[in-house]
């Protein structure tokens, strides 16, 4: 163990030294968000439609695209299958910026999308960016009209009944779909996307529809009333909730596909100059020019990437008075939420406090990260005791129903939303989960709060819900049963349960079962649809130091018991897999954004979570 220990020290120094020189002026920290290529080919189809095309960074982009190409298509995430969608809009982006169709690569992704299903089998937003381009006709797009905007709160179909980012993107979309804007330029050819016998199948919605017969009803609905008078009004209400919910930097709800499209909308609607100049601007911070490539993020992280650092270089040994601490804690308390947003709709009596994800996303604070940021915050001696205080009661009172905590909203989880035919993509509920609860938990624990405490006793109760048979936790917004048990190992913990519960136990032996047999754990974004890849893949470094910290969170606390030999090879894959600078090394995308349609790649992944590994390890392998 002495032996160990050494190593522990070195690799312990080690990363704590990468995060303190790369530390930035303001006191944040902020990964590269990588996500899969269609946010950069919607970066290049947003250009056009709005006629500022830069030649150069076409070219850019081109470069990106083909680079990342594998298997003649584009995939999802490292390592996944090619997607069909992802392959769609890259292709096409390629064929815009100049690329010629019978170029090796764009021949070779056609024969992808035609085994795939072509153009038939695409997702409808797909289908929108073709149809803005003019490739496709807007009867292959399902209805979704405007006058859902005029719907009150109670009805099952109101905007707030969508979970936050799918609010943000849609209700754009509503402008867009009743006043499509004219496209000048050469519509790309979609032909050669078509499978055999396909090809008069792109006019219609496509089998991703999920209610054919819905769909129809609201294409008629939509026909009636866009030569009624409730059009106008509609159109006007959503083009006030665009603009009152601009954040200062220029963007929309921190991601990409609100601020792209509403952008468009306002450029659609005339008027409104200045704030389409400014949300392009935002558009282009999310970007990133490197050895001639461009490519875009879906979303930046610095308010998550920061309270894990911290919390990481605490547990290292800075004292609360560290420089870096200190501008850290200064820069989260200048980043915290002081106004209702549209969390507020359905939790009107709860006051203001949370933090958001992002540098600026005002309207959406979410649980996850307040419940970091409060943590973090009690590493430090930077004064926040008011400020902890709003954030707690912001948190308190976000607790869903059921016990759970859900990201953004509460009480966000009406079925009907996903019934629509408009919503073929991604989640569009934001519904309590084991994972974000668990930090909820874990932040609670941390303060002294009692099992018997009915904020804690309700979200335990929803926890044991959640706890499948084998032991394990789904997760949410991270690479997948091993995040979610992790997570509420950790939380456990901290409320004073370890594995001497036998639900505890079972979900150890889970951990322990999915080991691999290099010392290491790893589990692939497959895990997500099919039940076969359940905490298996390649080891990384995020998801081994989480398996770790789980583990380390229920091991027994009697002194005499000895360190599992297994959890030791664990923390010895860590140490063997750390860079010289103090970094790690991971190919793999282990984040979340909509479980089978969407997943990121946290740069920083791979390095605060084994950093936090390591020292609690430190502290706690004798």
């Amino acid at each position: 163990m002495r032996q160990l220990a050494g190593a522990l020290g070195v690799g312990i120094e080690r990363s704590a030294g990468y995060f303190v020189h790369t530390q930035h002026a303001p006191g944040y920290w902020v990964g590269e968000l990588e996500s899969n290529a269609t946010i950069t080919a919607e970066y290049l189809f947003l250009r056009r439609i709005l006629n500022r095309v830069d030649p150069e960074r076409e070219r850019a982009v081109a470069r990106e695209l083909l680079a990342t190409q594998v298997d003649g298509g584009w995939p999802l995430f490292y390592g996944g299958p090619p997607d069909l969608n992802t392959t769609i809009e890259a292709s096409v982006a390629l064929e815009l910026a100049g690329v010629p169709l019978d170029d090796p690569a764009l021949a070779e992704a056609a024969k992808v999308m035609r085994a795939l299903g072509g153009l038939a089998e695409a997702r409808v937003f797909t289908r929108i960016w073709l149809a803005l381009l003019g490739a496709l006709p807007w009867s292959s797009v399902p209805s979704m009209p405007a006058e859902l905007m005029l719907f009150p709160r109670a009805f099952p179909l109101n905007i707030y009944r969508f979970a936050s980012w799918a609010r943000s993107t849609i209700v754009p979309l509503l402008v867009i779909l009743a006043q499509p804007p004219h496209y000048g330029g050469p519509a790309p050819s979609v032909a050669h996307l078509c499978a055999p016998a396909q090809a008069a199948r792109t006019s219609r919605a496509g089998r991703r529809a999920r209610a054919p017969a819905l769909d129809g009803l609201l294409r008629r609905t939509d026909g009636a009333l866009r030569r009624g008078p409730w059009r106008a009004r509609a159109l006007r209400e959503a083009r006030q909730w665009i603009v009152n919910h601009q954040e200062l930097d220029g963007g929309w709800g921190g991601i990409i596909p609100a601020m792209a499209n509403s952008t468009l909308a306002l450029a659609t609607l005339g008027g409104h100059n200045s704030a389409v100049d400014r949300g392009i601007a935002a558009v282009e911070s999310f970007g990133l020019a490197r050895d001639g490539r461009f490519r875009l993020q879906s979303c930046v992280s610095p308010g998550w990437d920061t309270p894990w650092t911290m919390l990481a270089l605490a547990q290292a040994g800075l004292p609360g008075d560290h420089a870096a601490l200190v501008a850290a804690a200064r820069w989260l308390l200048g980043q915290q939420t002081t106004h209702d947003g549209d969390w507020s709709m359905a939790a009107p009596g709860v006051p203001a406090g949370g933090w958001s994800f992002e540098f600026t996303n005002s309207h959406y604070p979410d649980t996850d990260d307040t419940a970091l940021v409060l943590m973090a915050l009690r590493c430090t001696q930077v004064p926040s005791q008011a400020a902890q205080a709003s954030g707690l009661a912001w948190l308190l009172g976000m607790q869903n129903s059921d016990g759970g905590w859900a990201a953004f909203d509460r009480e966000n989880h009406t079925r009907l939303v996903e019934r629509l035919p408009f919503c073929d993509f991604g989640e569009v509920l934001d519904p309590s989960s084991a994972d974000v609860t668990a930090h909820v938990l874990e932040l609670l624990g941390q303060l002294g709060y009692s099992l018997d405490e009915p904020h804690v006793r309700r979200g335990l109760a929803y926890l044991w819900r959640e706890q499948a048979r084998d032991g394990a936790w789904y997760g949410r917004w991270g690479v997948n049963y091993i995040y979610g048990t992790a997570a509420v190992l950790m939380a456990l913990r901290s409320l004073g349960l370890d594995a001497h519960d036998r639900r505890v136990s079972r979900a150890v032996s889970w951990l322990y079962g999915h080991q691999n047999a290099d010392g290491g754990w790893g589990e692939s974004c497959l895990s997500y649809t099919d039940p076969a890849w359940r905490g298996r893949g390649p080891s990384t470094a995020s998801q081994t130091a989480w398996a770790v910290l789980g583990l380390l969170a229920a091991a027994p606390r009697k002194d005499h018991e000895p360190e599992d030999p297994r959890l030791i090879r664990g923390v010895e894959w860590l140490i063997a897999h750390q860079t010289p600078d103090g970094s790690w090394d991971e190919p793999y995308f282990t984040g979340t954004g909509f479980p089978g349609d969407f997943y990121i790649k946290y740069h920083e992944y791979r390095n605060y979570f084994p950093l936090l590994a390591l020292s609690r390890a430190m502290q706690t392998i004798r």
